[in-house]
């Protein structure tokens, strides 16, 4: 069989779990990937594929000639983007949910219609051989008549999970619904799941949205479901629980009950457990294009959950759950024992104002606290938190930190600072660039840290060169121990690719307000947990001569010709790259950063030892590593040309004063000069 051209549409996120999927059966001989469309580089991807990042989906599709599209993409854009897909003779993959509204689910329905293309849409439980066995089940009589369908699910999710993309945790954005709520997104495979059971169409839907975080979407929702047979399905689903617990689903008959763990494929019945194998959505596809197999979710199969999402976005917003029914840590909300609550709701089919669950009644002298979807600084420990910390300086937002970046394992995943901006609201920062997709933002990254990458990209392999080592580590985020409008303090963990942790960093960033200006003071402290010295090395350490970078670093935007860089003495990429100038400013005619290397605490410099290796205590100016013509990046070198060993703990400390427009030498000596170190 001739394998299926393929075009994938969204590729980061849950689109590297279908890059995943398109390599295993690209090497059955099933699918060849033949383009990707993203608004994002994405990196390695095989050669001869196309890639696209100017949203011409169906200009790709017509290009490469592919049969079937993947579409991957915000809950947002699917109406549109399906329709395109279609429309420009493509077959199509949509995840789930189809749409976020049932207008634009008709959409889709008429383009499958008008076109006679397929349609399957991403809900994977239902590609699970479960489902019919436990219909045949239903019809062989075995728990007598049917009475209910109740699904319960209760996952954790962290403050970062609402801080990954702009629309996490949204019901609309500028107007246009998304509907990213717990019943619609990340577990919609429960109402889906429960619904295809049944069998019957959807008569009547009631919902009970509420949220613990401070999104405007909900995270904790039951629904009632009744259908046109007589059938009740409910639904109770919630992502503030205190772990995971595997969502199921129970039917109940009049003689028995069938219980349904449908991550698991596991059916239990009558003290009897069996786990039934599942189909790859994709395959499927590429067998009803090749050989006309059966859709296991054709789009027509998924209108009974179009029905419920329908009635979560024409809800009244999500009611708050007040805090002190909540268990509120630096890392996530947690609602005590809502697992059982959820429990309770699929063996009683109850929803949670039945169960009188206490924070779904008003309670004298309780206040519905807490704004929806607020994205600034809160108080202390205990207080309303947001998912994404954004800094203020002057009153204005000039810094917004990304705790979980949806990034390829190759670009390093680390959290990271953008959009920075000037006072006037120039951006500063740049994320993933064509030139170098691993740079993101102002951070800390080390291109070799005890053997593994946390810079991303390529690594640099004396008397080799650059080279893909599969040595990429994660700088994972373990909470914040404070945090305000001026800023927060940080603990992550820096595991290597095995996930092995080698080293814990505390972090503090604050945004300092100046006469005019505003400056971004960022200090970290390296904690070695190898028990063994731990070597910092650059590629300059391996024979790439200049390559020195490693430590705190800043990409900015811009092109060559607008950008100059200067410091006290010296002027030109040439001359003040590797200098350990008090300062180094670099400009362009929107804005200037002027860079300076205070003590940091603990104080200390480079210690010299015996055999040429330099191991540091913290403190100290460290060469400054500086690109303006290739593209816009400075930082402290750590290791300039000889690696630096970490005994206990490595500390540094970079302050980034931030101003509109740009600098001479003069203007910046005297602006260092004046900043209050």
């Amino acid at each position: 069989m001739e394998p299926v051209r393929v075009v994938l549409a969204g590729a980061h996120g849950h689109g590297w779990w279908h890059l995943d999927n398109l390599r295993r059966l690209s090497e059955a001989g099933l699918v060849e990937l033949a383009g990707v469309c993203d608004v994002r580089p994405v990196d390695d991807l095989p050669a001869g594929v196309e890639f696209t990042g100017d949203g011409d989906l169906d200009g790709l599709i017509q290009r490469v000639r592919a049969e079937v599209t993947i579409l991957c993409t915000p809950i947002h854009t699917h109406a549109d983007l399906a329709e395109r897909a279609l429309r420009a003779g493509s077959h199509l993959l949509l995840e789930k949910p189809p749409a976020a509204t049932y207008a634009g689910y008709e959409r889709i329905a008429a383009a499958v219609r008008e076109t006679g293309l397929a349609c399957q849409v991403g809900f994977q439980s239902l590609g699970s051989a479960a489902i019919p066995a436990i219909r045949k089940m239903v019809a062989d009589g075995v728990i007598g008549q049917v009475t209910g369908v109740g699904a319960a699910g209760a996952w954790e999710r962290p403050y970062s999970y609402y801080g990954r993309v702009p629309w996490a945790g949204r019901r609309e954005i500028d107007g246009v619904p998304v509907v990213d709520g717990v019943l619609t997104n990340p577990l919609a495979h429960a109402t889906a799941t429960a619904l295809a059971v049944s069998g019957a169409e959807v008569a009547d839907v009631r919902v009970e949205l509420y949220r613990a975080n401070d999104i405007e979407a909900d995270d904790t929702s039951c629904a009632r479901v009744r259908l046109n047979d007589g059938t009740t399905v409910t639904v109770a689903v919630s992502l503030c629980a205190d772990r995971r617990h595997e969502p199921y689903l129970i039917v109940h008959g009049t003689t028995g009950r069938i219980r349904l763990t449908y991550t698991e494929d596991r059916v239990e019945f009558a003290g009897t457990s069996t786990v039934y194998p599942r189909t790859d959505l994709l395959e499927n596809l590429v067998a009803h294009v090749r050989r006309g197999a059966e859709l296991l979710v054709p789009l027509e199969r998924t209108a009974g959950f179009m029905r419920v999402l329908e009635a979560v976005r024409l809800a009244p917003a999500p009611r708050r759950i007040p805090d002190l029914f909540q268990e509120i840590g630096d890392e996530r909300r947690v609602l005590p024992r809502i697992a059982e609550v959820t429990a309770a709701s699929a063996q009683r089919l109850a929803l949670y104002s039945e169960l009188r669950v206490p924070w779904t009644r008003d309670l004298p002298g309780v206040a519905d606290t807490g704004g929806a979807g607020g994205m600034g600084g809160a108080g202390g420990a205990g207080g309303a938190r947001s998912p994404r910390p954004v800094l203020l300086a002057h009153g204005r937002p000039v810094a917004e930190y990304v705790v979980a970046p949806e990034v390829p394992r190759t670009s390093s995943p680390r959290p990271y600072l953008h959009p920075v901006r000037t006072l006037g609201g120039t951006v500063v920062t740049e994320v993933a660039p064509a030139d170098h997709v691993h740079h993101l933002g102002a951070g800390i990254a080390i291109s070799d840290l005890g053997g593994s990458n946390f810079w991303g990209g390529r690594t640099y392999v004396r008397d080799r060169g650059p080279a893909w080592l599969g040595d990429h580590g994660t700088q994972r985020h373990l909470g914040f121990s404070w945090r305000d409008d001026s800023g927060f303090g940080a603990s992550l963990a820096w595991e290597g690719p095995d996930g092995t942790e080698i080293a814990r960093e505390e972090r503090t960033v604050r945004a300092v307000e100046l006469n005019g200006c505003w400056a971004l003071d960022v200090s970290f402290t390296l904690t070695n947990l190898t028990g063994r010295p731990l070597p910092v090395r650059s590629s300059a350490t391996k024979g790439r001569a200049g390559a020195g970078y490693g430590g705190f670093f800043w990409r900015a935007p811009g092109s060559a010709p607008e950008r100059r860089v200067l410091t006290r003495d010296a002027e030109g990429e040439d001359a003040v790259h590797g200098s350990t100038a008090p300062w180094l400013a670099m400009t362009s005619p929107e804005w200037t950063l002027l860079f300076l290397q205070p003590p940091a605490p603990g104080g200390g410099g480079p210690r010299p030892e015996a055999d040429g290796v330099a191991a540091f205590s913290g403190g100290g100016i460290d060469p400054w590593f500086v690109r303006v013509t290739d593209y816009p990046g400075v930082g402290p070198a750590l290791a300039w040309e000889t690696p630096l060993l970490v005994g206990d703990t490595l500390t540094r400390r970079v302050v980034t004063v931030v101003v509109d427009g740009p600098l001479d030498r003069a203007g910046a000596a005297a602006l260092a000069a004046e900043v209050p170190w």
